[in-house]
């Protein structure tokens, strides 16, 4: 358990005597919350007048209201308020979140989570298994259970379409697996087009999850990959985008975890996918919500609660959607018997919720953590010394000196291939565009609403690639953009209207070494710094998220047509239809790389 150790609760085998002494009246408990009305995800009711007993961290009983009679244990009355287990996120990625996990776990505490399932695939795809330890580490010291689903896909292509940071084999996997108790399940395998062709590492790395009998996690797009990729052992998948699909994992025994997300980005695929319950009849037995990847400011305001309130405006009864996020996510892990719900001997992992399902309270491990939604003086001390990364991870964006970032303008008629980029940011559109001989790439840009956009690698592992290409679509009117978060490999990629723009935006992120910043004429109008392997801040939740929104202005102010995080996504080679790592433009799902031009 990834807990700090005032934080730690016996595990059930030492504590059910105790617990039974509780139960039956023979012992006090150490604490009643009184006054409850109890939301069970077991039976899907809210049941009135209880309170429950809580003893070492764990639940002892939930009893009707009044029963206890003793005098020795501390009482907190909640006044009629519904009392709900922690909500467990089955899907997400603490790096996209930019802060660490020390850090992460303030946000989610707030939001009423109390378990994690995260996949460390980003740190790992720069710093290889250093980076997935170091981040376990971090997690270890965190008020908040955080489990690994072990990165399955670094990198998300072969050496040919992308350079990346590390490379993590199926006997690095393993010994993950083997040395971690934290890693309960084989993170999203990403490269489902060679799972479903067959492809030798991939099976070979699904083979080491179970072996071990480790659960398989999934990342799909397509109809037509889904039964292939359920026969290769893939379990569940947070990539349901529609009813179709969400219907047709369903039946081929897939677990699905629904992806609610701000609905300005690419992550909020919710309101179509749980059509699969609501329109077509579906069970909801096998499915939970998750968030996938939140920035830090996104994080306090679309939490997994939010998420559990979007599937009740989808159409779920309040005591469904709270299950699906719970103890669905619990049971999918195997850890519905320690988590998720509130029967005996359940970790006292527990939210105080108001009649809109809006956390008020929350407790990690029977210790009051949040508190008429503010952190308590527990959980700030817990917070105010965080674990620091090894020095290595400060030293990741490894540039040669001298790069160009935008392309020789054409001297003949040629025809361009481009990204076109649409919302919400996660599909890019393959687009030719003929151009005629001109003066200057302005008239380009004019004509047919075009930008720059380069890729440069970052991890000192080349001869300093960089790949051009041309963003269509992408309206920004001056200066550039950039990102040391381009994924998956986490390159620097780089968008803009000039030359100088992008030299000062590329060398900015040098400097601080990683983040993502605008630009205009020559000087940073507005940037995130995240030092940490080019993806996470080291300050606190709230700071980073007051970042995060100064650079959201600046970034609408540019004109950039998406956000930042659909922005960010635009190297990564595994999604249709044509994307550009540090190798090129690849053509997907060809895996081909394209010449930027060709004759017309």
């Amino acid at each position: 358990m990834s807990t700090l150790t005032r934080f730690s609760v016996a595990p059930l085998s030492d504590m059910t005597r105790k617990l039974a002494d509780v139960a039956s009246g023979r012992a006090d408990p150490d604490l009643v919350i009184a006054g409850a009305r109890v939301l069970s995800t077991y039976s899907e009711r809210i049941l009135d007048d209880r309170e429950i007993w809580l003893s070492g961290g764990r639940i002892a009983a939930v009893k009707p209201a009044g029963s206890y009679q003793g005098r020795l244990a501390a009482s907190y009355d909640v006044n009629g308020g519904i009392i709900a287990p922690g909500l467990v996120d089955p899907h997400l990625h603490i790096e996209s979140s930019m802060v660490t996990a020390c850090a992460y776990a303030e946000a989610a505490l707030l939001n009423g989570t109390t378990t994690i399932f995260c996949d460390s695939h980003e740190i790992g795809n720069v710093m290889d298994v250093a980076g997935v330890e170091a981040m376990l580490e971090d997690a270890r010291q965190a008020p908040l259970s955080i489990y690994l689903t072990v990165p399955s896909t670094v990198p998300a292509t072969s050496a040919a379409m992308e350079t990346a940071g590390g490379d993590l084999t199926p006997d690095k996997i393993a010994a993950i697996f083997d040395k971690w108790p934290e890693a309960l399940a084989l993170g999203e395998k990403m490269d489902f087009v060679p799972v479903a062709m067959s492809d030798e590492r991939s099976h070979a790395i699904i083979a080491e999850a179970l072996k071990r009998g480790r659960p398989v996690s999934g990342h799909v797009y397509g109809r037509d990959f889904v039964a292939a990729y359920a026969a290769a052992g893939v379990t569940d998948t947070h990539e349901a985008i529609d009813r179709e699909i969400a219907n047709d994992l369903l039946e081929a025994g897939v677990w699905i975890f629904l992806r609610g997300g701000p609905p300005t980005t690419p992550w909020h695929s919710l309101p179509e996918a749980i059509k699969a319950i609501t329109e077509l009849g579906a069970s909801h037995k096998r499915v939970a919500v998750c968030t996938d990847d939140r920035d830090a400011d996104d994080l306090l305001m679309f939490g997994l609660d939010w998420v559990t309130r979007q599937a009740v405006k989808a159409g779920m009864k309040p005591e469904q959607a709270w299950a699906m996020g719970s103890l669905h996510g619990a049971t999918r892990f195997g850890l519905g018997d320690e988590i998720g719900g509130l029967g005996g001997g359940r970790r006292a992992d527990l939210v105080l919720l108001d009649d809109t399902l809006q956390p008020i309270n929350t407790w990690y491990g029977g210790e009051l953590m949040v508190e008429d939604r503010k952190v308590t003086a527990t959980l700030d001390e817990a917070l105010s010394e965080r674990w620091r990364y090894p020095d290595a991870a400060y030293h990741t964006v490894k540039l040669p000196k001298d790069v160009k970032l935008i392309p020789e303008l054409p001297v003949e008629r040629v025809k361009a291939h481009c990204i076109r980029t649409e919302l919400p940011g996660i599909m890019a559109v393959h687009e030719v565009i003929e151009l005629e001989p001109a003066n200057d790439w302005q008239s380009h840009f004019d004509r047919h609403d075009l930008c720059f956009v380069a890729v440069v690698e970052r991890h000192g592992k080349s001869d300093g690639n960089v790949a051009h290409g041309l963003l269509s679509n992408f309206s920004l009117k001056r200066g550039a953009v950039a990102s040391s978060v381009g994924h998956d490999s986490h390159n620097i990629i780089v968008a803009g209207t000039n030359e100088a723009d992008m030299q000062a935006a590329v060398r900015a992120i040098e400097e601080k070494q990683g983040g993502v910043c605008v630009v205009a004429d020559g000087k940073v109008r507005a940037m995130v710094e995240l030092p940490i392997a080019g993806l996470l801040s080291d300050k606190r939740v709230h700071d980073v998220a007051d970042d995060l929104r100064v650079l959201k202005l600046a970034w609408e102010d540019a004109g950039c047509s998406i956000p930042y995080m659909g922005f960010n996504l635009i190297p990564l080679s595994v999604i249709p239809e044509i994307r550009i790592t540090d190798k090129g433009l690849v053509l997907v799902p060809e895996m081909e790389i394209a010449a930027l031009f060709e004759p017309a």
